[in-house]
């Protein structure tokens, strides 16, 4: 069997996964109340917002992130978003083991320090 064959394999067995299909299911189920769909959309911009601030180096004030943690609780207490959720996050915990077992088997692909030419020296820009 070739690699595409297993990469076209892994894809149908990771449609069929009853994660996967909970997810489509929470998915579809939150799509039909645009209100609910609203409130965890804007969550997750405040949310996104928010990490994109940490990762550049800006300090987040510990009050945004109380704030957003009790968004979160009071979203998680809607039957419809805490079920999407959920479901969101079983079928990624697949995607990132599928994910840890690419990167554990070809380790060399994702060792990559880029570096200023004929210097040696890490190119961090």
């Amino acid at each position: 069997m070739s690699i595409n064959e297993y990469v076209v394999k892994l894809a149908e067995v990771l449609a069929q996964s009853e994660e996967y299909k909970a997810f489509v299911a929470a998915k579809e189920n939150l799509k039909k109340n645009k209100a609910n769909e609203e409130m965890l959309d804007s969550f997750r911009k405040r949310q996104f917002e928010l990490q994109m601030a940490e990762l550049a180096g800006y300090e987040v004030n510990e009050e945004e992130r109380d704030q957003l943690e009790k968004e979160y609780q009071l979203l998680s207490l809607n039957p419809e978003i805490n079920e999407y959720l959920n479901a969101e996050y079983r079928f990624s915990l697949i995607m990132s083991d599928i994910q840890g077992a690419i990167t554990g088997a070809v380790p060399e692909w994702f060792d990559f320090t880029p570096t200023i030419p004929g210097q040696g020296a890490p190119c961090l820009q």
